[in-house]
């Protein structure tokens, strides 16, 4: 991502949903991962949007992860591999027109809407593959392929609550602190224990918690940090 300020990018949908049935495996469950674009300005409070439920919430939501984005670059490549895309089809509360998830950074953040109002939201984490996604699109498989594509959307917290609407402009800021992770590095990290290309280190575990991650992420990290300081 550019290292200035830049306003390039536009809130496409703005995508809520409420709990319904879903297989998952044998398991009977009830989701909120089925999410539909809405029209007309929606309000966002710092646990998320209005009208959106989220049941899940050992894995999701929460002040840290009170709003999911994905991208219409990573939208294009699933397009690409036939995939049939919508807005929501992966459970995002916002889809934004821009580059790929992997490129933004924990603590980049988007300003949605004109002006000092608006929502500003600052990015935590990448979203990690799970049972429910692929229960959701039909794909026992889908897991898998989604680890492989790495295009996992953002998490994000919100700093600034406000409403937005399909169309609102977005503001791009990135991150204020030198070394910050890649939401593509992050996912690496949780998938395959690499960072950077390399098996991580207690050094570079440290370094990654310095920067506003959101807390689950956090809380993994330093789980790894101790293992990795006990093994010596």
């Amino acid at each position: 991502m550019t290292t200035q300020p830049l306003v390039t990018m536009q809130l496409q949908h703005v995508n809520v949903g409420q709990g319904t049935p879903l297989k998952v495996g044998a398991r009977a469950a009830r989701s909120g991962i089925d999410k539909r674009p809405v029209d007309g300005p929606v309000q966002v409070g710092t646990l998320g949007l209005a009208g959106d439920q989220v049941l899940n919430t050992r894995h999701h939501g929460g002040p840290d992860q009170a709003a999911y984005l994905y991208t219409s670059t990573d939208y294009d490549w699933w397009d690409a591999q036939g995939l049939a895309v919508r807005p929501g089809l992966f459970g995002e509360n916002l889809t934004v027109g821009g580059p790929g998830s992997a490129d933004f950074r924990v603590g980049d953040r988007l300003h949605l809407g004109a002006g000092p109002e608006g929502v500003i939201l600052e990015i935590t984490a990448p979203r990690i593959p799970c049972a429910t996604l692929a229960a959701h699109l039909a794909d026992p498989t889908f897991a898998r392929r989604f680890a492989q594509a790495r295009r996992p959307g953002l998490y994000a917290r919100v700093l600034q609550t406000g409403t937005v609407q399909a169309g609102d402009p977005v503001t791009f800021t990135p991150a204020a602190l030198d070394g910050a992770p890649g939401i593509g590095e992050l996912f690496d990290l949780d998938l395959h224990g690499t960072f950077r290309g390399q098996p991580v280190t207690p050094d570079d575990l440290r370094r990654l918690l310095e920067h506003p991650l959101a807390e689950r992420s956090r809380a993994d990290l330093l789980k790894r940090l101790a293992k990795l300081e006990k093994r010596g």
